[in-house]
């Protein structure tokens, strides 16, 4: 185990970096990539572009001796932007950087992982399962990572294995849950598919799994609703402005409510 090469993407900050700390303390060999290479550690790579990330992960493979054990695809991003407009750069260097991110590095680190019989592990996120309002490219994201993961272990399944990881909010600088499950991932428990790291995202999955889809709508708005009650909206984008206008105007469903609806 303390000979692992290891690979993780997002590691000059947050929870990559935290990971990377992690996984230096018990003794892997490991290398991190980010726009920001400060640090010896760390490699240059923008994972939204291709040639980026080949030449990165060529120089990571060697001086990680010529081999890969753990690719942990962990960069990424979210920019608020409400589903009802146009998707503007921010948000489609969110689905970039989150989504086809993944992809470009497995592709680029796919030969070595499968020689050395190695494992991926992707950072998805509960969004994956529950969208939140203003949240569309990083859910859609999210989701698609999921997706990308269940592909990948299909087509190669026959030599690495794949692992997909659904960290809780992220309490900056970090979030020790969420190291703890991506050094899971990466050292301790290959089989594992998915790994769910806090109680509030087992019941996430849970609610996607159990109830009603439009009760689970129910249950984010009213969340929304009261998050909204707690924040000052002087300043706040029109559309934001025009959502909580609609929002006050719903009704709230309760448990009750919503199974004398069903009834009728």
């Amino acid at each position: 185990m303390s000979q692992k090469r290891i690979i993780i993407t997002g590691a000059a900050s947050g929870i990559g970096e935290a990971t990377l700390a992690e996984l230096k303390r018990r003794g892997t060999q490991v290398l991190g990539l980010d726009l920001v290479a400060e640090q010896p550690e760390l490699i240059a790579c923008d994972v939204r572009d291709q040639e980026s990330v080949d030449r990165a992960v060529a120089e990571a493979i060697g001086r990680l001796g010529g081999g890969l054990d753990v690719l942990i695809n962990c960069a990424g991003l979210a920019t608020p932007q409400s589903a009802g407009l146009p998707p503007d750069a921010r948000a489609l260097t969110v689905i970039d950087v989150n989504m086809v991110g993944p992809w470009r590095m497995t592709s680029a680190a796919l030969p070595a992982l499968r020689a050395a019989r190695g494992r991926v592990v992707n950072v998805a996120s509960g969004m994956a399962f529950v969208a939140q309002p203003f949240a569309a490219a990083y859910a859609m994201s999210k989701h698609g990572v999921v997706a990308y993961s269940q592909a990948l272990r299909l087509e190669h399944g026959d030599a690495i294995t794949v692992t997909t990881v659904y960290p809780g909010y992220i309490r900056t600088p970090i979030h020790k849950d969420s190291v703890n499950a991506l050094v899971r991932g990466a050292l301790e428990d290959p089989a594992a598919r998915d790994i769910i790291t806090t109680r509030t995202g087992k019941f996430t999955v849970a609610l996607t799994r159990y109830l009603p889809g439009r009760l689970v709508d129910f249950i984010v708005l009213n969340a929304a609703r009261k998050g909204l009650k707690k924040q000052t909206l002087d300043h706040a984008q029109p559309p934001l402005l025009e959502f909580a206008e609609r929002l006050r105007g719903r009704p709230t469903y309760t448990g009750s409510r919503w199974r004398a609806r069903r009834r009728r």
